[in-house]
């Protein structure tokens, strides 16, 4: 009978929710303005942007308009695992850091007024898109002394025709339907297994897994007006299913007689969103921003795997690896921004906001770690006419995170968690152009 090291759940199951972590792998900073301001948009939403941070906001354009926006996430993750050793003190078995990565994400939007109070919209963005890559080197001492490969790549592209009405000069309406194509790659090392006869252990080699699927979804949003130096926002974006499917590979597999790739399918649920904000401008040129941004990630809590390789379904359900517990709590963001226009068309942007991490050490892991992350953001813009140029920048710093080694080894919660000390930043730049017909 086979009897897996614990290291082969993690290396099976922790991909789960793979584009669904933290509010720190959500890209909920999208356009450069609204990242420079701290992402606190939605009680603003009065640009291209609008279309994800508040579809009410639609109602107010006039004009043709279209916009465009290009981020680059750069992430500098560190890692290290030191086990217990009775007389000695601490071992040090791995010192890694990631590699440097560039993930690219995005958003363009164009709306075409139809009539004076009802405004039609389309747009594309990446509401969510990271990963990690680590020397694979590094990893030697816990993976059979070999250089496995260890990475991961998410994203998650969002479909959004839009539709926006104005009431009156006070109050506005939108929503849209949102089409959400997610797909993620990974690559780790797939632990051992022993078996009955000589050579007793086997390394089962490199496990990868590529999986695509679609979910849908919807947001609606309301925007209120009541003088020109306030505006109220709400918005509230759906749950949304999506359907994976793919593949799973562990090399070395065939060693115990299984098939080396077997076909899988999960359905992962993309939690709610539930945001209010609030613009107000105490002085001409002066615009300040906040917002409290919910999301629902309770809606990741025990997820199932379906095997479609027969053997490899027995093997998963009688080890219980075809399901995972994660358990998450429901999390506020807390956001902050301000504008100021200055003479000859420039504006300056700053911001803050608090992102508290949904996950508990039990689900940590090298690959998609979640963090707390304290964020400051800042950025420029310059209008031409009808173009206006924006630039912004966000630096995100991690809050360390350390797995207990003889808590993973001694309790059952913690079986698909990496023991070891987690740091984190990033450094997220932008560039957006729109253009008013």
């Amino acid at each position: 009978m086979i009897k897996k090291a614990a290291f082969i759940s993690f290396i099976l199951f922790l991909f789960l929710p793979a584009f669904l972590l933290a509010n720190g792998l959500n890209l909920n900073s999208l356009g450069s303005r609204a990242q420079a301001m701290g992402g606190a948009f939605v009680g603003l939403a009065d640009d291209y942007s609008a279309i994800y941070w508040n579809p009410a906001g639609i109602a107010l354009f006039k004009n043709r308009y279209f916009g465009f926006y290009g981020v680059d996430l750069i992430p500098s993750g560190k890692y290290k695992l030191e086990i217990p050793v009775a007389g000695v003190g601490t071992l040090t078995v791995v010192n890694a850091k990631t590699k440097t990565k560039h993930y690219l994400a995005g958003l363009a939007a164009f709306y075409q007024p139809l009539t004076e109070n009802l405004v039609a919209g389309i747009g594309v963005y990446v509401p969510s898109g990271l990963g990690a890559a680590w020397d694979g080197a590094d990893f030697a001492a816990i993976a059979e002394n070999k250089a496995y490969e260890w990475r991961s790549r998410i994203g998650v592209v969002s479909l959004a025709p839009a539709i926006g009405y104005k009431i009156n000069e006070q109050f506005y309406l939108g929503a849209t339907l949102n089409f959400n194509y997610g797909s993620f790659d990974i690559a780790t090392h797939a632990g051992s297994a022993t078996i009955p006869v000589p050579p007793y252990k086997i390394d089962l080699g490199q496990y990868e897994e590529s999986m695509s699927g679609w979910g849908m979804g919807a947001t609606i949003g309301v925007l209120v007006r009541p003088n020109e130096k306030i505006s109220l926002g709400a918005t509230y974006r759906t749950r949304s299913t999506v359907k994976f499917k793919g593949s799973a590979s562990i090399s070395n597999i065939y060693l115990l007689g299984l098939n080396k790739e077997s076909d899988l399918e999960r359905n992962v649920t993309w939690p709610g969103w539930l945001a209010f904000g609030l613009a107000f401008r105490p002085v001409d040129r002066l615009t300040v921003t906040a917002d409290l941004q919910w999301s629902e990630w309770k809606t990741i809590d025990v997820m199932k795997t379906d095997f479609l390789d027969p053997n490899w379904a027995l093997l998963m359900a009688l080890s219980e690896d075809d399901q995972r517990e994660m358990h998450w709590e429901n999390r506020m963001q807390m956001r902050v921004g301000a504008e100021y226009v200055l003479p000859q068309n420039w504006a300056i942007r700053m911001g803050y906001y608090w992102d508290p991490s949904p996950a508990p050490d039990t689900t940590m892991n090298v690959l998609l770690p979640s963090y707390n992350f304290n964020v400051l953001t800042f950025g420029a813009g310059y209008a031409l006419g009808d173009l206006k140029l924006d630039f912004g920048f966000e630096y995100l710093m991690g809050q360390e995170r350390k797995v207990s080694y003889v808590d993973v080894m001694t309790k059952p919660e913690y079986h698909s968690a990496m023991p070891g000390i987690y740091k984190m930043t990033l450094i997220v730049p932008s560039v957006s152009i729109s253009y008013r017909f």
